[in-house]
């Protein structure tokens, strides 16, 4: 097995299905608002996303292999990008997290008002969507198999978890396939974590090598003689987690650093019973409000009525004052039933 085709599909299925997710919460709300000629505008965002990805990785791999002349640059260009796609990776799992349940509204609302603006607006929106995704993808998979292979199979691993999380997001709009998308992420974001630190220890390598960092010849352990690299689990390893058989001391360091905080934070239970408990209580809110409503108008209402009535001229007749000061009341006409 190759070092990297693990980490490369399921980096490829993790960023493949969010894509994929958003992309299908358009078209369905496209097609059940019955305004299927919306739907190319948003394909033709969408490919445009697609072709700015994958250029954004062409460029990566040109930069590294043709732009940078010498080792120290490389290096520092490997450090650099392996930073910046634990940093970006890190945001996307926990912002996932935060979002994913709301997610569906937004982008229903924000597609809404594009159509409100026009095609334009619908193109915009849908490549902003996937741009996104794309770029974390090309940057995290640049980052992931710099160094651990020259061969094809990162690309096809990649091009393999693409395929089937566009596979999974179909069988969900068509109804065919059933997951729990919230365990789903969960430990997808499990694994990518350890992934994003493998990466940033790579990236404390790099700096070492590129002499920015000090250590490089300082080792935490050498396992060489039992984690041989040529071996499968060796190879699936360092590809999947970066871990090596002589790492320095300040990769170790790092590894650690990112690893534990992160990965206690991201499984810490979120605030799941202020939820019910806020619901609750707006609902009793709303409630109340709504009682309290719906009497205040039914007692304006019988105000008004009552009010309605004693506005009405009596049809019994006004009681006269007589000359020696009492009232004497003068009968009403005696109504005759035939």
């Amino acid at each position: 097995m190759d070092q990297a085709f693990l980490a490369s599909y399921l980096i490829g299925l993790r960023e493949g299905l969010e894509a994929t997710l958003v992309v299908s919460i358009l078209i369905a709300y496209l097609v059940k608002s019955e305004r299927r000629q919306q739907l190319p505008p948003v394909w033709f965002g969408v490919l445009i996303a697609v072709a700015l990805s994958v250029g954004f990785g062409a460029l990566l791999t040109y930069t590294q292999t043709s732009l940078l002349a010498d080792f120290r640059s490389r290096e520092l260009f490997e450090a650099i990008t392996s930073v910046i796609a634990v940093a970006l990776v890190t945001w996307m799992i926990f912002w996932m997290r935060r979002t994913a349940r709301a997610l569906k509204g937004e982008l229903q609302g924000k597609l809404e008002h594009a159509v409100s603006l026009g095609t334009a607006a619908v193109v915009g929106l849908a490549f902003v969507s996937v741009v996104r995704e794309g770029l974390e993808t090309a940057l995290l998979f640049f980052s992931a198999v710099q160094g651990a292979t020259t061969s094809a199979a990162p690309l096809l691993a990649i091009g393999a978890g693409l395929l089937t999380s566009i596979g999974i997001g179909f069988g969900l709009y068509a109804g065919a396939v059933r997951i729990n998308l919230g365990t789903f992420f969960t430990w997808s974001g499990v694994a990518l974590i350890f992934v994003a630190a493998g990466i940033f220890k790579y990236g404390i390598h790099d700096f070492q090598e590129a002499g920015v960092l000090p250590g490089l010849n300082t080792l935490a352990f050498d396992i060489s003689g039992t984690l041989d690299p040529n071996s499968w689990y060796g190879a699936a390893l360092a590809g999947m987690f970066n871990i090596t058989s002589t790492p320095s001391v300040l990769e170790m360091v790092a590894y650690f650093a990112y690893l534990m905080p992160v990965l206690a934070a991201f499984l810490w239970p979120q605030r799941t019973t202020s939820g019910p408990a806020t619901s609750k209580s707006t609902a009793s809110a709303v409630t109340t409000s709504d009682a309290t409503t719906s009497d205040a108008t039914t007692s304006a209402a019988t105000t008004s009525h009552g009010a309605a009535v004693r506005s009405e001229p009596d049809p019994r007749p006004t009681p006269q004052k007589s000359r020696a000061g009492g009232s004497a009341a003068v009968p009403a006409p005696v109504s005759s039933r035939t």
